[in-house]
């Protein structure tokens, strides 16, 4: 539905996005990871057409986003910083976007106010931050977009609104097919909602799989040798990372899980176990591995 092609985009010397490429099916959750910079709200904007492409193609059901005012119809973007008119209240600002927007659904406000239970009168500019996010979710739902794009849209939030908020995004595909790209450094929040992932880095796609296939592909291995196999019989697997316990030695290994376990069962381990890994533990290594260094890494 979504198709990235050989995308670039430069600001002033700064080249952002370098040639990318990737593809978001229909009804799926989309998690975009990266490093601090790497080019996520570069891509993000781009997606829902506020930027234009400098080069490359950006295309949503094979038609070009950019100044495309019916596909923007169909397109929602929160962005990080949330903007609302000075002194409007949540019925201004639905008014306004009634005005916009032929899609929005009336029931569905007012539906969703009792998921959110604010005041329709409240003046945004003196609610939290955390309600401010609210707001901006429960206008964007209200519009019926077929494609969500959201940029770090449970920050602020307190653990029961997280949870009705990806609840919420979790229907919206289940129920409508919504399509739905998040851009988050809230990793553990991306693992519970995600079916595909891409990671980025300096402006480049380095990694973009489905989540259960690339948890099948790394593997926290746990084990305790009666004799320490020598280094050079070590590299000769797919490592990652390797840490000392005292007497246990744990492994992050790329690979056919099988395969390392093979590998280490000739080494006659006294234990050896294969432990699960958090997507945040697959985000560090996957880094780690193309010179990314983990001090560098700032999770939210």
């Amino acid at each position: 539905m979504i198709e990235v092609t050989n995308l670039t985009k430069e600001f002033e010397n700064l080249e952002a996005i370098k040639g990318l490429t990737l593809n978001v099916n229909k009804g799926s959750i989309y998690g975009l990871l990266g490093s601090n910079g790497a080019g996520k709200t570069t891509l993000l904007k781009t997606l829902a057409g506020i930027y234009q492409e400098d080069g490359g193609k950006v295309t949503i059901d094979g038609k070009r986003v950019f100044e495309n005012e019916e596909l923007k119809q169909r397109v929602v973007y929160i962005s990080d910083a949330l903007y609302f008119f000075s002194s409007y209240t949540i019925e201004d600002m639905a008014k306004f976007y009634r005005g916009i927007y032929i899609r929005w659904n009336e029931n569905r406000f007012r539906q969703l106010q009792k998921v959110f239970n604010l005041d329709f009168n409240k003046k945004i500019h003196k609610l939290s931050k955390g309600m401010q996010r609210q707001v901006a979710i429960w206008l964007s739902l209200s519009m019926m977009p077929d494609v969500l794009i959201l940029d770090e849209p449970l920050d602020g939030l307190d653990s029961v609104m997280r949870q009705k908020v990806k609840n919420l995004l979790i229907q919206e595909v289940a129920d409508r097919e919504v399509t739905i790209i998040i851009s988050s450094h809230n990793l553990r929040e991306l693992e519970d909602l995600c079916d595909h992932v891409g990671i980025l880095h300096e402006g480049t796609l380095v990694l973009e799989k489905d989540l259960d296939e690339l948890k099948q592909d790394i593997h926290k291995i746990q084990v305790v040798f009666k004799e320490q196999p020598s280094k050079d019989r070590l590299e000769k697997m797919n490592l990652l990372y390797q840490e000392s316990r005292g007497s246990v030695q744990l492994y992050i290994v790329k690979g056919n899980k099988a395969k390392v376990m093979e590998q280490f069962k000739e080494f006659q381990p006294i234990i050896v176990d294969v432990l699960p890994l958090t997507l945040e533990e697959i985000f560090i290594y996957e880094m780690g591995d193309i010179g990314y260094a983990i001090e560098n890494i700032v999770f939210e």
